[in-house]
């Protein structure tokens, strides 16, 4: 089956469709903003942001109210995650993945499969306004535990909600360490885009993925073959 078979077009959302760093300055405005209120605590925002940017994951809560002179204690720590993770977004769709979209839209079935914490995941899809480009959106956290990917789960989904199977379907993800391992099991064609600013620009497109890009432009000429 060639790329001009394809038939359903699936995006992850995360540095595919935007830029995950836009919404975690998002998220850290939002926290610094309820600190603020609640606590008069003052900067937050550019200092996570700082610590962001120097390679922090995962304890940049900690962190950044350490260098404020705040206890990181856990039940504060837990509300600010709360606060972040149900933020509403300051996202948009970047320009290349508007115009894919436009250019795709009624031309073949479109979807996305998208890991992440439910609040957040549909807060994004809210923010990007993805409905009305989307045939199907199945956010793995939905499924129940051990239904993110590599899981194909959310895949085979997406094949039973369109009819389309196999070949006939194209994952495009940036991430490659866990995006590829579930439609690639069920036969799709997988394409990795590497954004310059994207969170795993740096990891290697390892073999078995049938095409690496820059931007989404590419991907409809990609799948008209």
């Amino acid at each position: 089956m060639t790329r001009a078979a394809i038939r359903c077009v699936v995006f992850d959302v995360d540095d595919t469709l935007y830029l995950e760093r836009d919404y975690v300055r998002s998220g850290f405005d939002s926290v610094g903003a309820w600190l603020q209120r609640d606590s008069g605590v003052v900067g937050f925002s550019d200092q996570a942001w700082r610590i962001f940017l120097a390679g922090g994951r995962g304890n940049v809560f900690d962190l950044a109210l350490a260098a404020l002179g705040v206890p990181a204690s856990d039940s504060l720590v837990h509300q600010l995650v709360q606060v972040y993770r149900t933020h509403e977004p300051r996202i948009e769709l970047l320009p290349d993945a508007q115009a894919c979209l436009q250019a795709l839209h009624g031309r073949t079935t479109m979807g996305a499969v998208t890991d992440g914490p439910v609040e957040s995941q549909r807060a994004k899809i809210k923010a990007l306004q993805l409905e009305p480009w989307m045939h199907t959106l199945v956010c793995t956290a939905e499924l129940g535990e051990g239904c993110s990917k590599p899981n194909p789960l959310a895949f085979e989904i997406i094949e039973k909600r369109t009819g389309a199977t196999g070949a006939a379907c194209v994952y495009v993800a940036d991430n490659p360490g866990k995006d590829f391992g579930g439609p690639i099991s069920l036969g799709w064609k997988t394409v990795r885009i590497r954004r310059e600013h994207g969170l795993h620009a740096r990891l290697e497109t390892p073999q078995g993925i049938d095409a690496e890009i820059g931007q989404l432009t590419d991907l409809v000429t990609w799948c008209r073959g």
